[in-house]
């Protein structure tokens, strides 16, 4: 199925019941959907799990050949997330970078360069909920943060990522094999617009496997010409998993050098 309107209800959630947003959408219909019906049910993806651990490995070809990067992610609604980013399979010990938050204050510590960081949380903008702005005029208000314009804000907060990237190409929802045993859904997008300068290009695609339960995107694929040019994949999701009482606690190690 291929639409070409573009999208714009990243922001159109449904109200909180009792403080806790639902997704406006319970479950996608049997058969492939619309593409506004899966960017609707791709918004809500966090409202549906209370809390989430979740693995990214992304490989990238670059000037010095391809890359690979881990990103670990431990999330509780509300406020309270954890992103570790580091070099798939290294021994212990190896580089690594922390971003922790609480809803409060976000702290981030690079081991590499032993540099730390803690600041409050950025105000995001404000003034934009009123109901008579066009819908591309308004944002997504996640209700738990990741760090912005990343692959973990990226694949838990897919609303932005639908409304000012994917809309703006041609869409197609299409079969995807199950990923990680998980019932999964395609979506092709050629020619996006709203992208790097450096893919700007008739022949630039991303391909997308979404998560048939969650809404959480599972693979994300970009190519130029045909030739694939970044991989991010999925290799862990567990919604409403246990996590340690711990598990957002972090303490600067003694040597950091704290920037601000």
């Amino acid at each position: 199925m291929t639409d070409t309107r573009l999208w714009d209800r990243a922001a159109a959630v449904p109200a909180p019941i009792d403080g806790r947003r639902f997704p406006a959408v319970a479950a996608l219909p049997v058969g492939l959907p619309s593409v506004d019906e899966l960017f609707e049910f791709m918004r809500d993806a966090e409202s549906r799990f209370g809390t989430l651990r979740l693995r990214i490995v992304e490989h990238a070809a670059t000037a010095r050949g391809e890359s690979a990067t881990q990103l670990d992610v431990m999330l509780r609604h509300p406020g309270s997330a954890r992103v570790t980013t580091s070099d798939p399979g290294q021994a212990v010990g190896g580089a690594y970078e922390v971003w922790v938050s609480d809803g409060e204050l976000v702290r981030t510590y690079a081991s590499a360069h032993r540099l730390g960081t803690q600041r409050p949380v950025r105000n995001r903008p404000r003034g934009l909920e009123d109901r008579d702005f066009p819908g591309s005029a308004r944002v997504y208000e996640p209700v738990t943060a990741l760090p912005m314009e990343t692959l973990p804000d990226t694949f838990v907060h897919p609303a932005g990522y639908c409304q000012n990237v994917l809309a703006t190409g041609r869409c197609a929802v299409v079969d995807a094999e199950p990923l990680l045993g998980r019932a999964s859904i395609g979506l092709t997008c050629a020619h996006p617009r709203t992208i790097e300068l450096p893919a700007d290009r008739p022949d630039f695609r991303i391909d997308l496997v979404v998560d048939r339960a969650t809404g959480v995107i599972l693979r994300l694929t970009e190519s130029v010409a045909g030739v694939e040019t970044r991989r991010a994949e999925v290799t862990e999701l567990a919604p409403d998993a246990p996590l340690p009482p711990t598990a957002f606690d972090f303490v600067f190690p003694t040597g950091t050098t704290m920037l601000y």
